[in-house]
């Protein structure tokens, strides 16, 4: 039977779910909300969604399942205003939030006693991009789309959603809210807030030392990436799961003290062994399978420096789906190659890598 959608928020996450929705169900009525009317009716013309509003609670009951793709704070104020229209009965609400107990917290509150199921959400994808013109439809492709069910989850609730978002074709896992807050502190959050600091440690330090302007490149270009962030959305989660936060911040801190003061002793045993150790652990981490929040696959060819070696290298992979090239000139030191090619999956990156080693003489590297 054809269900009624409601999508709250069309940025690049809602609008890349709905085109995900729309691929396995094109029969489902797509209904989104959005503040500004320039992704509305970007959703509209692109065939993302059926009808647009840009009055939340108008389309509230009118939807089987309804999921807030909003920033933190927007999230906890539709919860609370759901639960004073008058909803389908059973209605699924869920949203896309990067922390979960606060959100779960205030569903369980505003929405207790109501005749509908809520379950937390975290599909574990994004992009530099952002807005409903961003929009891919493999956007959440081999991701993780973490679940953390409530008090208010039905016990069909998860099998419904999974089945809504089949199109999506991400990888769906269960956690408790406060376990997927600790987790993603130490893994998400928290690396955030490093390379936020190293790179307002480097501007500093660069206004008497130039020349470390010109020299960052491979290790602190990889480090540092990621404070491109968006500083609004960064500001809200860190301030929703704020307590586990600083728990790694101090961890962090004893860690910096207790290689510092081997340095300090001049203890090269114990040097060795931090960055041995760190060596194994990485290598021993299942990163390699890109299961989270970059969901990327990525190639490093050791090119020359010659006329038209990248073109050789796309004719090569004509027809083959990539996120990114990355051609890093400056500084070669401490990276694989001077080209980097990221892929959404395994095997476009293997078939490529089977394609240049193949066709040229060039080193290729996968990390």
């Amino acid at each position: 039977m054809a269900k009624t959608i409601y999508i709250a928020g069309l940025g690049l996450i809602g609008a890349s779910m709905a085109l995900g929705i729309k691929r396995d169900h094109p029969d489902y009525e797509i209904l989104g909300y959005n503040r500004s009317q320039a992704s509305r009716d970007i959703a509209l013309e692109r065939g993302m969604i059926d009808r647009a509003t840009d009055d939340f609670a108008s389309f509230a009951p009118l939807a089987d399942v309804i999921i807030l793709t909003l920033p933190i704070k927007q999230t906890i104020a539709f919860i609370k205003e759901l639960a004073n229209l008058d909803l389908k009965e059973g209605v699924i609400i869920s949203d896309a939030g990067s922390t979960k107990s606060a959100i779960v917290d205030a569903a369980e509150q505003y929405l207790a006693g109501k005749l509908v199921r809520f379950v937390g959400a975290h599909p574990m994808a994004g992009s530099h991009k952002t807005g409903a013109a961003s929009a891919d439809v493999n956007l959440f492709e081999n991701a993780y789309y973490i679940f953390t069910p409530s008090s208010l989850t039905g016990p069909e609730t998860l099998e419904e959603m999974k089945d809504l978002l089949s199109g999506l074709h991400a990888r769906f896992i269960e956690i408790d809210a406060k376990e997927h807050d600790r987790v993603t502190s130490q893994i998400s959050h928290f690396p955030h807030i490093l390379a936020s600091s190293l790179m307002e440690q480097t501007a500093v330090y660069a206004q008497d030392h130039e020349m470390a302007r010109r020299f960052a490149a491979g290790g602190f270009r990889d480090m540092t990436r990621i404070a491109e962030s968006e500083p609004g959305m960064w500001t809200s989660i860190l301030l929703s799961n704020r307590e586990t936060i600083l728990d790694r911040i101090e961890d962090f801190k004893e860690r910096l003290e207790a290689i510092g003061q081997s340095i300090s002793n001049g203890d090269e045993e114990q040097i060795w062994n931090f960055f041995n150790q760190a060596r194994e652990q990485r290598q021993a981490m299942e990163i390699h399978k890109r299961g989270g929040v970059d969901s990327s696959y990525d190639l490093y060819v050791d090119v020359p420096d010659e006329e038209d070696v990248i073109l050789r290298i796309l004719e090569l992979l004509r027809g083959t789906s990539l996120v990114n090239i990355h051609i890093n000139e400056e500084n070669r030191e401490d990276v694989h190659g001077i080209l980097q090619i990221s892929f959404k999956n395994a095997q476009d990156m293997e078939r490529a890598e089977r394609l240049i080693t193949e066709n040229t003489d060039y080193t290729v590297v996968i990390k």
